[in-house]
C-alpha cells in the first residue's frame, strides 16, 4: 500500500496499552501498509516479546528498531521523521487504538487539499478533536465498526483545528520538511512538539484540520512535560487564548452532532453490519 502514509509508532513502557494498540492497528489497517515500531529504550522484556510475536503474525509491512539508550521522545520522533524524508506519515500514540478505515481516510484527507499539512482524526479523548464531547474524556465507542462506518459517511469538509492533537496525526512530508521538523531543544513531549510544529506550519500558510472521516480510540488524553506549556506560551502568545476560545465557542458542535446523528441512525438500522467501514473515502 505505497499510496498510504507510513505509520510511525513510538513505543512506550505500558505493555497492556501497546498490546491493545498493535491488535487494533493490525485489524484496522490495510494489509501491506508500512509501519515502523521505534523503541527509544522504553519497552521492557515483556514488551519486546509482545512486539516480536506481533511482527511474526501481522499482515502489515512492519519493522522494529530499538535504541540502546534513550534520547527522549521528541528527539526520537524527529529521528524517525528525518529518516522518512518527504514521505507523508501518521504518528500514532502507543496507547491509541485506530478504528477500521482510519489510515485510508487520513490519506484521502491529505489528498483533497494540498494546503493541509496536518490531519487529526476524531477521538473519545481527543481534546479539540473530541467526540461525542469537546475537551472531555468519554468511553470508547461500543461498536468500532459502526463508529467507523458513521465517520466514513460524514461529508469531508475538514474544518480547521487550533493545532494537531497527539492521539494520531497525519503529517504531509513536504510541509514538514519546509517547517524543519520538531523542535528538539525546546520541548520534551511529543504532545507539545507536535502542537508547535502545527503552529509553525500554520504560520507558513498550511492548514491543520480535523479528518471527520476517521476515528482513533484512546484511554486518556496526552499531555505536556514540565515546562512545555510555558515554552509554547512564550513562543506563541496567542495559542492559549485561541485554544480557550475554541473550547468555549465550540465551532465543531454541529459537526459532532452530525456524526452523532449518523451513528444513531446506523445503530437503528438492522442491516448496518452489511456495510463495510473500509469503503472508499468520499471524494
Amino acid at each position: 500500500m505505497s499510496d498510504l502514509p507510513i505509520v510511525l509508532l513510538p513505543l512506550a513502557a505500558d505493555e497492556d496499552a501497546l498490546d491493545a494498540c498493535l491488535a487494533a492497528l493490525d485489524a484496522a489497517t490495510p494489509a501491506g501498509t508500512a509501519v515502523w515500531l521505534a523503541d527509544d529504550a522504553q519497552a521492557g522484556p515483556r514488551g519486546i516479546a509482545l512486539v516480536e510475536r506481533w511482527l511474526g503474525r501481522t499482515r502489515l509491512r512492519a519493522e522494529y528498531t530499538r535504541r540502546h539508550h534513550s534520547i527522549g521522545e521528541v528527539a526520537h520522533l524527529q529521528e524517525m521523521l528525518q529518516a522518512c524524508g518527504d514521505q507523508d506519515v501518521v504518528v500514532l500514540a502507543p496507547d491509541a487504538q485506530p478504528l477500521p478505515g482510519w489510515l485510508t481516510q487520513l490519506a484521502a484527507c491529505l489528498a483533497r487539499d494540498a494546503a493541509i499539512a496536518t490531519a487529526t482524526p476524531w477521538c473519545n479523548a481527543g481534546e479539540t478533536a473530541g467526540w461525542p464531547t469537546l475537551g472531555e474524556i468519554a468511553p470508547p465507542p461500543a461498536d468500532a465498526a459502526l463508529m467507523a462506518q458513521a465517520c466514513a459517511a460524514m461529508p469531508p469538509h475538514h474544518p480547521e483545528l487550533p493545532g494537531a492533537v497527539d492521539h494520531a496525526v497525519a503529517l504531509r512530508g513536504s510541509a514538514r520538511q519546509r517547517a524543519g521538523g520538531l523542535d528538539t531543544a525546546s520541548f520534551a513531549s511529543r504532545y507539545a512538539a507536535l502542537i508547535d510544529l502545527s503552529l509553525r506550519l500554520s504560520g507558513l500558510g498550511w492548514r491543520n484540520v480535523l479528518c471527520e472521516n476517521a476515528f482513533v480510540v484512546r484511554g486518556g488524553e496526552g499531555g505536556p512535560a514540565d515546562g512545555d506549556m510555558d515554552a509554547l506560551a512564550a513562543r506563541w502568545p496567542a495559542w492559549h487564548p485561541r485554544l480557550a476560545g475554541f473550547l468555549m465557542h465550540d465551532p465543531l458542535r454541529a459537526t459532532r452532532e452530525q456524526l452523532s446523528a449518523l451513528h444513531e441512525r446506523l445503530r437503528g438500522t438492522p442491516q448496518h453490519d452489511l456495510f463495510h467501514a473500509s469503503a472508499e473515502p468520499a471524494a
